[in-house]
C-alpha cells in the first residue's frame, strides 16, 4: 500500500496495479480496496489500466483524524486522483460515487468521472431513515459491532441474505466489523448531504452514471438528478440488475465499464 496526505494531514491509502492510462477505485460503505478484488474485477481492469483502489477515511490502512466531516472524505478522494501520473478517470461506487462526484470539483486532474448510484436524497427519497440510524448507534454503544454491520448491509445496502453470507465468508470480514463506527457516522453524514446542482453546472468532465433497471427508487431517482445537473453527462443501465452489478454480473459489469473508459475487447 501507497499513501498520500490529504488536505488536513491525514494519510490515505491506496494499491497500484497494472500498467496503463490511470483509474481511480472508491469503494462505498461497509468495505475497502479488496471490495474491487471480488470476481476479478481489479486485476482484470489493471490489465489495460494502472489501478489505484483506495481506502476511504478510516477504513483498512488509511488513517483518521479529529472530528469527523464528510467534507474530509471529497478532500481524501481528491488527493489521491491528484496523486497519479493524470488525467485519471474516477470510479466510484455508491456512497465512493458520492465522494467521487463532490471530489471531482476539488481536482484538475481528472479525465472521466465514472459513478454507480450515488446516494443522495432526491425528492421524496431518503438515503436512510432516522430510525435506521438510531439503531445503528444504538448497537455500536452496546458494543454490538457485528450487529452494526449486518443491519448496514440488510438495511442500507439493501444486500440480499446471500450476499451477505458471502461476505461473511470473506477474509475481510473481521476487519469491516472493526470500522463499525465508520459505517455508522458516514451513514449518518451521506443522509444529511444536500445535492445542490447548481454547483456542478460548469462542471463539463464526461461521465458516466452506471444504474440497474432493478435498483431501488432512490438511486435510480439519485441517477437522474445528477445527470440531469451535469452538462456533459450519460446513463448507462444494467438491464436486470441491481446496486451490485459487479457482483451479480461480473463479466458484464467489465465489459460495461471497458466500453466507457476503454480496455480490451
Amino acid at each position: 500500500m501507497e499513501t498520500v496526505a490529504s488536505a488536513d494531514g491525514t494519510e490515505i491509502a491506496f494499491e497500484r496495479t497494472g500498467s496503463g492510462p490511470p483509474l481511480v477505485l472508491v469503494h462505498g460503505g461497509a468495505c475497502d480496496h479488496r471490495f474491487w478484488d471480488h470476481s476479478d474485477i481489479r486485476v482484470t481492469l489493471a490489465a489495460d489500466h494502472t489501478v489505484y483502489a483506495m481506502d476511504c477515511r478510516g477504513v483498512g490502512r488509511s488513517g483518521d483524524h479529529g472530528a469527523y466531516d464528510l467534507e474530509r472524505e471529497f478532500e481524501d478522494v481528491a488527493a489521491v486522483v491528484d496523486a497519479v501520473d493524470g488525467p485519471a478517470t474516477l470510479l466510484g461506487h455508491s456512497s465512493g460515487a458520492l465522494l467521487s462526484l463532490e471530489a471531482s470539483r476539488r481536482t484538475e486532474n481528472l479525465r472521466q468521472l465514472v459513478l454507480y448510484e450515488p446516494p443522495i436524497p432526491v425528492g421524496e427519497h431518503e438515503v436512510v431513515s432516522d430510525d435506521v440510524i438510531a439503531e445503528m448507534e444504538r448497537l455500536l454503544a452496546e458494543g454490538n459491532d457485528e450487529e452494526v454491520l449486518v443491519f448496514f448491509l440488510e438495511e442500507v445496502a439493501q444486500s440480499a441474505p446471500e450476499e451477505i453470507d458471502a461476505q461473511r465468508s470473506s477474509p475481510d470480514w473481521p476487519d469491516l466489523v472493526d470500522a463499525a463506527d465508520v459505517w455508522t457516522r458516514n451513514v449518518r453524514a451521506v443522509s444529511e448531504y444536500e445535492f445542490d446542482a447548481d454547483r456542478f453546472a460548469s462542471m463539463t468532465t464526461p461521465t458516466v452514471l452506471l444504474t440497474g433497471s432493478e435498483s431501488p427508487a432512490l438511486f435510480r431517482a439519485a441517477t437522474e438528478a445528477v445527470a440531469d445537473a451535469l452538462p456533459n453527462a450519460q446513463i448507462l443501465t444494467f438491464e436486470d440488475q441491481a446496486h451490485e452489478a459487479m457482483f451479480t454480473t461480473p463479466d458484464r459489469f467489465i465489459e460495461e465499464v471497458r466500453s466507457v473508459i476503454g480496455g480490451a475487447e
